[in-house]
Protein backbone atom coordinates (compact mmCIF):
# COMPACT_ATOMS: atom_id res chain seq x y z
CA UNK A 1 0.00 0.00 0.00
CA UNK A 2 1.13 3.28 -0.70
CA UNK A 3 1.59 5.51 1.65
CA UNK A 4 -0.95 8.24 2.02
CA UNK A 5 1.36 11.16 3.21
CA UNK A 6 -0.65 14.35 1.81
CA UNK A 7 -0.30 17.16 4.48
CA UNK A 8 -1.81 20.68 4.60
CA UNK A 9 -0.09 23.39 5.99
CA UNK A 10 -1.95 25.19 9.18
CA UNK A 11 -3.31 28.13 6.96
CA UNK A 12 -4.74 25.44 4.42
CA UNK A 13 -6.42 23.55 7.29
CA UNK A 14 -8.00 26.70 9.05
CA UNK A 15 -9.06 27.52 4.91
CA UNK A 16 -10.74 24.32 4.89
CA UNK A 17 -11.90 24.55 8.55
CA UNK A 18 -13.31 28.22 7.48
CA UNK A 19 -14.99 27.08 4.61
CA UNK A 20 -16.92 24.55 6.48
CA UNK A 21 -18.22 27.48 8.66
CA UNK A 22 -18.87 29.41 5.81
CA UNK A 23 -21.20 26.55 3.79
CA UNK A 24 -23.05 25.57 6.72
CA UNK A 25 -23.83 29.52 7.67
CA UNK A 26 -24.58 30.20 4.07
CA UNK A 27 -26.75 27.49 3.87
CA UNK A 28 -28.83 28.48 7.16
CA UNK A 29 -28.85 32.12 5.74
CA UNK A 30 -27.16 33.78 8.27
CA UNK A 31 -24.18 35.97 8.41
CA UNK A 32 -22.76 37.31 5.39
CA UNK A 33 -20.40 35.38 4.19
CA UNK A 34 -19.96 34.18 0.20
CA UNK A 35 -22.69 31.41 -1.02
CA UNK A 36 -19.84 29.75 -2.86
CA UNK A 37 -16.37 28.63 -2.09
CA UNK A 38 -13.92 31.21 -1.82
CA UNK A 39 -11.03 30.44 -3.73
CA UNK A 40 -8.40 28.43 -2.20
CA UNK A 41 -5.03 29.86 -1.17
CA UNK A 42 -2.82 26.85 -2.43
CA UNK A 43 -3.24 24.72 -5.76
CA UNK A 44 -3.01 22.01 -3.55
CA UNK A 45 -6.26 22.48 -2.54
CA UNK A 46 -7.24 22.11 -5.71
CA UNK A 47 -6.45 18.48 -6.39
CA UNK A 48 -8.76 15.53 -6.60
CA UNK A 49 -9.12 14.18 -3.52
CA UNK A 50 -12.37 12.75 -1.84
CA UNK A 51 -13.26 14.11 1.82
CA UNK A 52 -15.36 13.69 4.38
CA UNK A 53 -17.22 16.28 6.55
CA UNK A 54 -18.12 15.15 9.89
CA UNK A 55 -20.54 17.13 12.62
CA UNK A 56 -20.90 16.70 15.96
CA UNK A 57 -23.46 17.83 18.83
CA UNK A 58 -22.36 18.13 22.52
CA UNK A 59 -19.65 14.89 21.21
CA UNK A 60 -22.62 12.78 19.56
CA UNK A 61 -22.69 12.54 15.58
CA UNK A 62 -24.73 15.43 13.55
CA UNK A 63 -24.01 14.09 10.13
CA UNK A 64 -21.23 12.98 8.13
CA UNK A 65 -21.43 13.11 4.31
CA UNK A 66 -18.67 12.23 1.85
CA UNK A 67 -17.43 11.89 -1.21
CA UNK A 68 -14.52 8.86 -1.63
CA UNK A 69 -13.07 9.51 -4.94
CA UNK A 70 -12.40 12.75 -5.63
CA UNK A 71 -14.94 14.00 -8.10
CA UNK A 72 -13.79 17.94 -8.02
CA UNK A 73 -11.32 20.28 -6.63
CA UNK A 74 -10.94 19.58 -2.81
CA UNK A 75 -11.78 22.53 -1.90
CA UNK A 76 -15.53 22.75 -3.49
CA UNK A 77 -15.54 18.87 -2.12
CA UNK A 78 -15.32 20.25 1.21
CA UNK A 79 -17.77 22.75 0.96
CA UNK A 80 -20.38 20.52 -1.01
CA UNK A 81 -19.79 18.14 1.89
CA UNK A 82 -20.56 20.49 4.51
CA UNK A 83 -23.67 21.11 2.96
CA UNK A 84 -24.44 17.65 2.87
CA UNK A 85 -23.81 16.90 6.43
CA UNK A 86 -25.55 19.69 7.66
CA UNK A 87 -28.84 19.78 5.57
CA UNK A 88 -29.00 15.85 3.83
CA UNK A 89 -27.52 12.92 6.27
CA UNK A 90 -30.82 11.14 5.75
CA UNK A 91 -30.00 10.15 9.55
CA UNK A 92 -31.19 13.52 10.66
CA UNK A 93 -33.24 16.36 10.19
CA UNK A 94 -31.38 19.74 8.77
CA UNK A 95 -29.02 21.34 10.99
CA UNK A 96 -30.92 24.64 12.79
CA UNK A 97 -28.89 27.79 13.73
CA UNK A 98 -29.28 27.13 16.81
CA UNK A 99 -27.11 23.66 16.87
CA UNK A 100 -24.62 25.54 14.55
CA UNK A 101 -23.52 27.88 17.50
CA UNK A 102 -22.68 24.62 19.36
CA UNK A 103 -21.35 22.51 16.47
CA UNK A 104 -17.92 20.53 16.79
CA UNK A 105 -16.45 19.44 13.09
CA UNK A 106 -14.24 17.37 11.43
CA UNK A 107 -12.89 17.12 8.25
CA UNK A 108 -11.27 14.12 6.66
CA UNK A 109 -9.03 14.45 3.58
CA UNK A 110 -8.89 10.64 1.92
CA UNK A 111 -6.28 9.39 -0.08
CA UNK A 112 -6.13 6.46 -2.43
CA UNK A 113 -8.42 3.71 -1.99
CA UNK A 114 -7.13 0.40 -2.96
CA UNK A 115 -7.11 -3.66 -2.23
CA UNK A 116 -6.28 -4.44 0.82
CA UNK A 117 -4.05 -7.56 0.42
CA UNK A 118 -4.70 -9.15 3.94
CA UNK A 119 -7.46 -7.87 6.36
CA UNK A 120 -4.46 -8.71 9.14
CA UNK A 121 -2.47 -6.03 8.18
CA UNK A 122 -5.09 -3.11 8.76
CA UNK A 123 -4.12 -0.71 11.61
CA UNK A 124 -6.72 1.07 14.03
CA UNK A 125 -6.10 4.69 13.31
CA UNK A 126 -4.49 4.59 10.34
CA UNK A 127 -6.54 2.39 8.59
CA UNK A 128 -10.24 3.60 6.49
CA UNK A 129 -12.27 0.18 5.53
CA UNK A 130 -14.42 -0.20 2.73
CA UNK A 131 -16.49 -3.38 2.35
CA UNK A 132 -18.32 -4.45 -0.77
CA UNK A 133 -20.40 -7.51 -1.86
CA UNK A 134 -23.14 -8.11 -3.94
CA UNK A 135 -24.14 -4.46 -4.69
CA UNK A 136 -23.19 -3.28 -0.70
CA UNK A 137 -20.88 -1.43 -0.04
CA UNK A 138 -19.97 0.23 3.65
CA UNK A 139 -17.24 2.56 4.96
CA UNK A 140 -15.91 3.69 8.24
CA UNK A 141 -13.31 6.19 8.35
CA UNK A 142 -10.15 5.83 10.32
CA UNK A 143 -10.44 7.76 13.27
CA UNK A 144 -14.10 5.68 14.08
CA UNK A 145 -12.72 2.81 15.70
CA UNK A 146 -10.33 4.18 17.98
CA UNK A 147 -13.46 6.86 18.82
CA UNK A 148 -15.16 3.26 19.51
CA UNK A 149 -12.02 1.83 21.04
CA UNK A 150 -12.59 -1.57 18.80
CA UNK A 151 -9.78 -3.74 17.92
CA UNK A 152 -9.16 -4.88 14.50
CA UNK A 153 -11.86 -7.29 14.08
CA UNK A 154 -14.19 -5.35 15.50
CA UNK A 155 -13.47 -2.40 12.92
CA UNK A 156 -13.83 -5.28 10.22
CA UNK A 157 -17.07 -6.87 11.60
CA UNK A 158 -18.41 -3.31 11.69
CA UNK A 159 -17.61 -2.09 8.48
CA UNK A 160 -19.32 -5.32 7.04
CA UNK A 161 -22.43 -4.18 9.38
CA UNK A 162 -22.12 -1.19 8.21
CA UNK A 163 -22.36 -2.18 4.33
CA UNK A 164 -25.66 -4.60 5.44
CA UNK A 165 -23.55 -7.47 5.51
CA UNK A 166 -23.22 -10.15 7.89
CA UNK A 167 -20.29 -9.46 10.37
CA UNK A 168 -17.96 -11.68 9.46
CA UNK A 169 -18.25 -11.61 5.82
CA UNK A 170 -14.77 -9.95 5.82
CA UNK A 171 -13.53 -13.12 6.35
CA UNK A 172 -15.53 -14.47 2.89
CA UNK A 173 -13.43 -14.96 -0.67
CA UNK A 174 -16.74 -12.83 -2.30
CA UNK A 175 -16.49 -9.67 0.12
CA UNK A 176 -14.26 -7.07 -1.46
CA UNK A 177 -11.86 -4.95 1.27
CA UNK A 178 -10.78 -1.90 0.38
CA UNK A 179 -8.38 0.40 2.78
CA UNK A 180 -7.30 3.95 2.84
CA UNK A 181 -5.66 6.92 5.17
CA UNK A 182 -6.41 9.70 5.63
CA UNK A 183 -5.89 13.34 6.63
CA UNK A 184 -7.59 13.90 9.84
CA UNK A 185 -8.30 17.40 11.33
Amino acid sequence: MSDFRFELTDGEKQYLKNLVIQAISSGLGIGDGPHTPPEPPTEKLRGHLGAFVTLKLHGSLRGCIGNVYGAGELYRTVWDMALSAAFRDPRFPPLTEGEFHAMEYEISILGPIEPCPDPALVEVGRHGLIMRRGGRSGLLLPQVPVEWDWDRETFLSQTCAKAGLPRDAWQEADTEIYWFEAEVF
